[in-house]
């Protein structure tokens, strides 16, 4: 089983919209029964509420169904139990290792470094994925997380783990 957690500052925009992505892309593969997708916050700020209606629209514009989730914190037992935890931009970063204390297991990934993986077979530095919390375009968020999922996927193929 390889366990994912998506991680970003609420829990309503950017996570929910990769676990949402990364699920239906693995059951489109034939794959899920390999996976355990969720997402989570650095944050308290949403906890206990559901994803923003800018993604759920955004996600059934592209035909993708919307994982039912309610937003959740990330602990330090979120570190021991995933395989991958991937944040959504820096400052996502700087507080997962805060909350892990530190990423002595190297599983903490921005999800843009993922990007463009199965055409140049390296991790990269990676940008921030647009917010739309700020700017409103989630057109620009699903870009971003549908090119870290298809970056992602590559990865762990090329890894052996699929």
């Amino acid at each position: 089983m390889i366990k994912v957690l998506f991680i970003c500052h609420g829990n309503i925009c950017r996570s929910t919209m990769a676990e949402s992505v990364l699920t239906y892309m693995v059951k489109q593969r034939h794959i899920d029964h390999l996976f355990e997708i969720y997402s989570a916050a650095t944050s308290r700020e949403e906890i206990g509420n559901g994803p923003h209606y800018g993604t759920v629209s955004k996600l059934r514009q592209v035909g993708v169904p919307v994982v039912p989730h309610r937003a959740v914190q990330m602990t330090k037992a979120d570190y021991d139990y995933y395989d991958y935890l991937i944040g959504m931009d820096s400052a996502n970063i700087r507080n997962m290792n805060r909350i892990a204390d530190g990423d002595p297991d190297g599983k903490i990934y921005k999800l843009l470094c993922f990007a463009g993986y199965e055409t140049n077979h390296q991790l990269a530095a990676g940008r921030d994925v647009a917010d739309p919390w700020y700017t409103g375009d989630f057109d620009a968020t699903y870009q971003d997380v549908l090119a870290g999922c298809e970056g992602f996927l590559q990865f762990l193929k090329e890894e052996g783990k699929l």
